[in-house]
């Protein structure tokens, strides 16, 4: 008999040659289980997608209800779908009046290249700055503004008039000139090892662009929604975008992304041309439903206020003495140690033992934690002795994983 394993590596594209080939039959809070029963601690969720974890009631009622009703009925923008309406409300009664209007999108690599498009139509300029170790998705625009050659080299030519300066480097930014059309950048750099900005850096950056008339582009598509121990990771800042990227976390689980700006930005892809970008499947309404209801447990539920917390007693139950740092906020943190083989057995002996992990596309000598909101105290600390043991492990030279 043809296993699921085998029909997956035969009928399916692969990213890589190492899969990590878990079978998932369910999925529940902060769990995974594979087909034997066995259940998986998930401290990545899905690289930043389950903040309120999986298979959260309200959002799985709001999708079961929202499929009742309609799926798809209009490309995006044309009718009046009360799923996108709502949503796009609620979000923006929580975001500064600034960030007014919702572009709809179906991932986040598709908010890249749509705030992209909206710069360069809004201030009728073409050069466009990023920063070395960004990762912003691996469609054509979203890779040509990503800051690692070895991920762009296979793929050019790209945008031209990209330029890359060094994040945290406030020297940099007098590059930003009135021939910008826009910076983007993550308010913290999540593939290059999760990088905190420099105090007043981010405001520093919002000075330089304010006095150029560059449009600024926060990618928080990885940050957003509560991960960092605020919505959105600006609020911590002090400094505001002209266009926000969201994607990953705010669909509980179900694909949407977004970017968001001023009515006056916006309603320059109205003309010259007419739908001067359009999508079928942005905003989908089952997606949206989904995301409502998803905001809605953020908010009423209150996860960010605890989120500080969990944070310490990550730091504080991760004690190894091979770990040379945790770098981070929030639940969006990395763990560094010396190497990428060491990386690697680290992963291998938490999975064995029931803990999901992961490693950085331009950081491989450190692991990312990134579960969902909702893990509690016990759960963080159950967790950290299966790491810690795992780290033990990949140090000690053992041939074989102790079992918990």
């Amino acid at each position: 008999m043809i296993t699921q394993r085998s029909l997956f590596l035969h009928h399916l594209a692969q990213t890589s040659g190492f899969p990590m080939l878990l079978e998932i039959e369910k999925a529940e809070g902060i769990y995974l289980y594979d087909k034997s029963g066995k259940k998986y601690i998930d401290l990545i969720s899905g690289v930043s997608v389950s903040n309120t974890g999986h298979r959260h009631p309200e959002v799985v009622k709001a999708v079961k209800k929202q499929v009742d009703q309609y799926i798809h009925v209009m490309v995006y923008g044309e009718y009046i779908q009360s799923p996108q309406v709502k949503f796009a409300k609620l979000l923006t009664d929580n975001l500064p009046e600034s960030l007014n209007s919702v572009y709809l999108v179906n991932s986040g690599s598709e908010a890249v290249e749509g705030a992209l498009k909206l710069a360069k139509r809004y201030t009728g300029r073409f050069e466009i700055i990023s920063f070395r170790n960004a990762y912003h998705g691996s469609t054509h625009g979203a890779l040509s503004v990503t800051g690692n050659e070895t991920m762009k080299n296979s793929f050019r030519p790209l945008l031209p008039d990209v330029w890359f300066l060094n994040f945290n480097n406030s020297n940099d930014l007098k590059n930003i000139s009135n021939q910008t059309a826009c910076v983007i950048i993550e308010p913290i750099q999540g593939e290059a090892g999760i990088i905190v900005p420099d105090k007043n850096y981010l405001r520093q950056l919002r000075r330089r662009c304010t006095e150029t008339g560059t449009l600024l582009i926060f990618d928080e598509i990885q940050t957003g929604f509560g991960r960092t121990g605020s919505l959105f990771a600006f609020e911590q800042e002090g400094a505001i975008p002209d266009i926000l990227l969201i994607a990953k976390g705010i669909g509980g689980g179900m694909p949407l992304g977004a970017f968001i700006a001023d009515k006056t930005i916006m309603d320059s892809f109205k003309t010259d041309p007419a739908l001067g970008h359009i999508t079928t499947f942005g905003g989908h309404p089952v997606s949206c439903a989904a995301a409502h209801a998803n905001l809605s447990v953020i908010l009423k539920e209150k996860l960010i206020s605890g989120i500080k917390h969990k944070e310490q007693l990550f730091r504080k139950n991760l004690t190894h003495a091979a770990i040379r740092e945790i770098r981070g906020t929030g639940l969006f943190l990395a763990v560094q140690l010396d190497n990428f083989e060491q990386v690697k057995k680290v992963i291998a002996a938490a999975l064995k033992n029931g803990v999901i992990l992961d490693w950085f596309l331009f950081c491989n000598s450190a692991f990312r934690i990134a579960p969902p909101l909702i893990i509690n105290e016990k759960e963080i600390v159950e967790a950290c002795r299966v790491i810690n043991e795992a780290i033990d492990f990949s140090v000690s030279g053992l041939h074989q994983v102790k079992y918990t």
